[in-house]
């Protein structure tokens, strides 16, 4: 071979491997998109993502890295960092689901498909079921329950997401009793420190008048 087309030769391997290397590179850099919703994933396509509480932004390499950088939860979609984080649940062949995102990787299977436990090491056997076959009830009479949303199937997770908020919100209740409980204490004690510093003072004041008088 002519020696000028083996330097040809070198050149386009090596720019190839280049190209293969940088390409790896950045598919490695790109975190994957776990507990996102489908229809989210264009949200989190750009290399600087904003919170969806308009709170500040934060850049893709940070995504469900395991820091809260959103009050909400946008960055953590995938992990337990951020309180009020949710989770989704493919669970395919059944119906989606939103979860909490403090029940990701807590070794307890709450996703049909087992998605929540993605780290944590637990095996979680998939239990979903085809919700979208007809379903046998009473009599043999078959319903469907499916939510039609432009043209398109959309199984809702509406009441599972209530009935958690609902939960967060009898605890956040209850922290405000405890507070509240606190605070009436607090005034109780200081009522009463104040009276018992008064009743001193006047009889300090009434022992110096009855001095005074026997003088």
């Amino acid at each position: 071979m002519p020696p000028q087309q083996s330097r040809l030769l070198v050149s386009s391997v090596a720019h190839g491997t280049l190209l293969l290397l940088l390409l790896a590179g950045a598919g490695a850099a790109s975190p994957p998109l776990v507990g996102v919703s489908p229809h989210d994933e264009a949200y989190f396509a750009p290399q600087v993502i904003a919170c969806r509480d308009g709170s500040g932004s934060f850049p893709k390499s940070r995504l469900n890295d395991g820091y809260c950088d959103c009050a909400d939860g946008t960055d953590e979609p995938g992990t337990s960092a951020c309180p009020e984080g949710k989770f989704y649940c493919t669970n395919i062949g059944d119906d989606p689901r939103l979860l909490f995102s403090s029940l990701v990787n807590d070794n307890i299977c709450d996703c049909c498909d087992g998605s929540d436990e993605y780290e944590s090491g637990v095996h979680c056997p998939n239990t979903c079921k085809n919700s979208h076959a007809t379903a046998e009830v009473d009599n043999g009479v078959s319903e469907l329950s499916v939510a039609h949303l432009d043209g398109t199937n959309v199984i809702t997770s509406k009441h599972t997401l209530d009935i958690e908020d609902l939960i967060q919100k009898l605890r956040g209740l209850r922290m405000a009793a405890v507070i509240e409980l606190g605070l009436v204490v607090g005034i109780f004690v200081f009522c009463f420190a104040r009276r018992n510093t008064r009743t001193r003072r006047r009889q300090h004041i009434l022992k110096q008048q009855i001095k005074e008088h026997v003088e």
